[in-house]
């Protein structure tokens, strides 16, 4: 399967997400690739840091920041499992790359009004994929949720408006996530009982139950 995870917008957690799915299925016991595909390669920096530590790989990875996405990472994906595409905010030539590359698109969202306004651009590009890709699946996932909130309520009552459904799992606003992503690791390797573990998991788990 290849997913990429996308969004037109920066800070929405979308490098987090990719790299906690990838690690999730390679510890299912799957091949996974992650390709990074953001020209900030953030997920090379992460894959850097954790290889400086000593720490063992987890799961492939190949930095691809190119508008031939959509011609490359197929051949990529026969040698795997997955195929997690990292893509880039803002850069809609690498976009609709990765979005003709990918069975199913994963569009993060933080729950604010504003973000899910600004998603209207992505889902734009979407439906211009489809087109050439009819096939292709995408889903809002709800990330740094604020627990038992009533703005995370109505942000999903606005993203049913939108016409593309949002995944029941979704990622709390946790201060783990953030320790991840400067040092190398995932959540579950920094604490197992944390929250977090259970969220990815069940997030990981409900991608795969809605591949095509």
């Amino acid at each position: 399967m290849i997913v990429a995870v996308l969004t037109q917008k920066g800070g929405a957690g979308k490098t987090t997400l990719a790299l906690h799915l990838a690690g999730e299925w390679a510890r299912s016991g799957a091949s996974v690739l992650l390709v990074d595909a953001d020209p900030q390669a953030s997920a090379q920096d992460w894959a850097e840091q954790r290889a400086r530590a000593g720490r063992r790989r987890l799961f492939g990875m190949v930095g691809l920041a190119r508008e031939t996405l959509h011609r490359e990472v197929p051949d990529l994906a026969r040698g795997v499992a997955h195929v997690v595409i990292d893509g880039p905010p803002r850069t809609t030539a690498l976009v609709r790359s990765a979005l003709l590359a990918a069975e199913r698109v994963l569009v993060p969202v933080q729950p604010s009004g504003f973000d899910v306004w600004a998603s209207q651009a992505m889902l734009d590009l979407v439906a211009e994929a489809r087109v050439y890709r009819p096939e292709l699946k995408a889903h809002f996932v709800v990330n740094r949720r604020v627990v038992r909130t009533r703005i995370a309520r109505e942000v999903q009552r606005a993203i049913a408006s939108l016409g593309v459904p949002a995944l029941e799992a979704s990622l709390a606003q946790r201060v783990i996530y953030a320790e991840a992503a400067g040092s190398g690791l995932l959540a579950r390797e920094i604490d197992r009982a944390s929250p977090a573990v259970r969220e990815v998991a069940a997030l990981a788990a409900e991608v795969l139950r809605g591949r095509p």
